[in-house]
């Protein structure tokens, strides 16, 4: 099945999710701990995958022109209006913070280079083996963040699913028209972008800003984009 990486990737989040459930009636001092700590995991993973940048000024017009066209298209407005209306049919007593777990969980499981390659690797190989060690990892990182998220974080393994799905059934076009040193600075750029949004998300657990990362979503495509075009004018 072409698919297998990434819905096992999908229910690694789901599974990691649940389990994560079962930690959430720690205390809050605890969780409160326990989310800095991982805010500062993921702003150090955000740090390495900007430092792979070979243009820093191409990871910048990305990110402003992503940021644009999620502002202008209210983005992160739309999945928060999702989230609260999941929240109102599941009945979440946490208000809020569903919607939050459904974005920071997506983001945090789309925007590394994994996800890229893995699909890639799936559609044009047929080998999952990228998408399943991206499994075990988000499957950890799934049962940290719904200690503090909740359901929303469990939610995210669709969009993640969807995504994976995307770039597999799609990877035979992209190979036809993208050559391979194309695709590698794609996907290196898309990595650093990814870095900075890593950032802003881990800025955010700790209270540093409040920037709407959701409408840093379309940034990932742009980056894409921009690389394409500057290597084919």
């Amino acid at each position: 099945m072409i698919l297998t990486g990434a819905f096992v990737n999908g229910l690694a989040i789901v599974v990691g999710g649940f389990l994560g459930l079962v930690f959430t009636f720690i205390p809050e001092y605890i969780k409160d701990s326990i989310m800095k700590i991982q805010a500062l995991v993921i702003i150090t993973l955000g740090i390495q995958m900007v430092v792979q940048a070979e243009d820093i000024i191409l990871t910048l017009l990305s990110l402003i022109v992503g940021v644009v066209i999620g502002e202008v298209i209210r983005l992160e407005e739309l999945l928060n209006r999702f989230g609260h209306w999941l929240e109102f049919k599941l009945g979440d007593k946490h208000a809020g913070t569903l919607s939050q777990g459904l974005v920071s969980g997506t983001l945090v499981f789309i925007v590394g280079a994994m996800a890229i390659v893995g699909g890639l690797d799936a559609g044009l190989r047929g080998s999952n083996e990228v998408l399943f060690t991206k499994s075990i990892m988000d499957f950890f990182i799934a049962i940290v963040m719904t200690t503090t998220y909740g359901m929303g974080v469990i939610i995210s393994g669709i969009p993640t699913f969807l995504y994976e799905s995307g770039i597999i059934l799609s990877a035979q076009q992209i190979a036809r028209f993208v050559p391979d040193p194309v695709m590698d600075a794609m996907i290196q750029q898309v990595t650093a972008t990814g870095g900075v949004i890593l950032l802003a998300i881990g800025l955010n657990m700790l209270n540093v800003t409040h920037m709407r990362v959701g409408n840093m979503i379309p940034a990932i495509f742009t980056a894409m984009f921009m690389v394409y075009l500057i290597n084919i004018i």
